[in-house]
């Protein structure tokens, strides 16, 4: 009887085998391999062919165990350790991706793509630092890598460094002028900056390069809205295909008072879609209210019912709070210009990414509330509740703090689930000054006429430090201009569904 394990392939097999690789054949290239593996199971070379074959088809979590038996035979193979560590990425084993690639590296020091590849699973892990740190090791490396600026960029944006970010991104640019995604992240850096016709610039570079960019598109569509030049945006929004861009488009509708169309076009997204959309529950209470209809979209409908206000004990008079306060007041993260806002600042990046011992903490207290507000409206009959997701991750986290005369314009967080903010530092109350009101109205959503201002129901809440507020990010909310000389500091979020990204979602870094 042969002997299974010591017996070797024909060079003729081997490179038929490797001509169906190489021909993109990779289904007859892993039936082949895997039969050649039955007879001759310790060469090396037929398990990696295996495992690309699987790479190739997206059969991500067997290509693992096939890497891993090839590398069970020469475990010490830098590039197949990297690709494992991908593949281990595809199928979210990101601890062990992280040690995969380390070991990587330590085999050969000067992997640059290994630290590019480290630093974006750390990235998407929250440890911020420690992908820049890597990303930066494999530019030390290869200093012609435009890749690796572009992703630092994300770090250090993810992070508040929008300045450092700024010069990533022209790095990348300056290596390869054609970096599309690069010169839109540019403009998103340079609008978070406040220099808009920086940023417009960036986004018609990116546009001139690829016409059909999702996210320059998106973002051109964005700035023209935000100039009221609504009629121009949605053809980008059309464009663009992404994200929330059919509420976008049906915002530009109803700001430019095209009432029937916006009608038309909110009853067709009803009808294809589940009633999960925060920004289309907006629009389409107001319409409802404005014209005193029915409103057929169930993601909350009476929104002022499902605001939540608790005290958290972890941050009244504790160590918590001042190292809150401190880290706010220290630690180097940019500031992000907020048109709403007067008389204060607002924090760039997410906070909940970053390192510090106490954005971590507050963000674990933070979502053990997002379950207490699930079980405390369990009974209530709409998708906030009944689609609550079951893993949550923030999608922004920024501190705000205002000084005397402070306040902010109502808005809503379009790109969220449940909104909310922890409040660290309140000013001496006199009647409403700095309170948080909350409704139905706001950013001058059209009233068909004065009189129905009334219809439009407010409420407002004046917290206490130590308290945090949820509530469904449909809601219009704003900050009462408060006249003590005391500050007044929170902690805002959004906290959405986890997904994953997509052809259709907003993608941060090249692979």
């Amino acid at each position: 009887m042969a002997n299974l394990t010591n017996s070797q392939p024909t060079q003729q097999e081997i490179q038929q085998l490797i001509g169906h690789l190489n021909n993109n054949q990779l289904a007859e290239t892993e039936r082949q391999a895997k039969n050649l593996i039955s007879k001759h199971a310790n060469v090396f070379i037929l398990h990696h062919i295996l495992s690309l074959a699987l790479d190739g088809q997206q059969k991500f979590t067997e290509s693992v165990i096939s890497y891993k038996n090839a590398l069970k035979l020469q475990p010490n193979t830098p590039d197949l350790l990297f690709n494992l560590g991908i593949a281990l990425t595809h199928i979210q084993q990101l601890d062990e991706a992280i040690a995969t690639y380390k070991k990587a590296i330590q085999l050969k020091p000067d992997f640059f793509e290994a630290y590019g590849n480290l630093g974006t699973v750390l990235q998407g892990q929250g440890q911020l630092n420690a992908a820049i740190e890597s990303y930066q090791k494999g530019l030390k490396i290869n200093p012609q890598d435009a890749r690796g600026y572009f992703n630092l960029g994300t770090a250090l944006r993810d992070n508040g460094a929008l300045s450092d970010a700024v010069n990533s991104y022209k790095k990348a640019i300056e290596l390869f002028p054609n970096y599309t995604d690069a010169h839109n992240n540019l403009g998103e850096t340079l609008r978070d900056l406040g220099d808009m016709d920086a940023a417009v610039k960036s986004y018609q570079n990116a546009l001139a390069l690829n016409p059909q960019h999702p996210n320059a598109n998106y973002n051109m569509a964005e700035f023209l809205y935000l100039a009221k030049k609504y009629d121009a945006a949605i053809p980008y929004f059309e464009a663009s295909q992404l994200d929330d861009w059919q509420e976008r488009k049906l915002y530009c509708l109803y700001k430019a008072e095209k009432f029937d169309a916006f009608k038309i076009n909110r009853d067709a997204l009803i009808q294809t879609s589940k009633h999960t959309s925060p920004f289309l529950a907006t629009l389409s209470t107001h319409y409802s209210i404005n014209f005193n209809e029915p409103d057929p979209y169930n993601f909350c409908k009476n929104g002022l019912d499902f605001v939540y206000r608790k005290s958290i004990p972890e941050l009244v008079d504790t160590n918590l709070l001042q190292a809150l306060l401190n880290d706010i007041n220290n630690a180097d993260i940019a500031e992000r210009k907020q048109g709403r806002l007067t008389n204060g600042q607002q924090s760039a990046g997410n906070l909940f990414k970053r390192h510090e011992a106490s954005f971590q903490t507050l963000a674990s207290l933070i979502k053990k509330e997002f379950l207490a507000y699930q079980n405390h409206f369990s009974d209530a009959d709409c998708e906030l509740i009944q689609s609550f997701p079951d893993e949550l991750e923030f999608t922004s986290s920024w501190y705000v703090k205002m000084q005397q005369g402070g306040h902010l314009s109502a808005h809503i967080h379009e790109i969220g689930w449940i909104s909310g903010a922890v409040y660290l530092a309140m000013p001496s109350a006199n009647g409403l000054e700095g309170a948080f009101e909350y409704g139905t109205h706001g950013d001058d959503y059209p009233i068909k006429q004065l009189e129905n201002h009334a219809k439009f129901p407010v409420k407002q809440i004046i917290p206490n430090v130590g308290d945090i507020v949820l509530f469904p990010s449909s809601l219009f909310h704003r900050t009462i201009p408060f006249n003590s000389v005391d500050k007044r500091i929170c902690i805002a979020f959004d906290l959405k569904p986890a997904t994953q990204n997509s052809p259709n979602k907003k993608s941060k870094n090249s692979y």
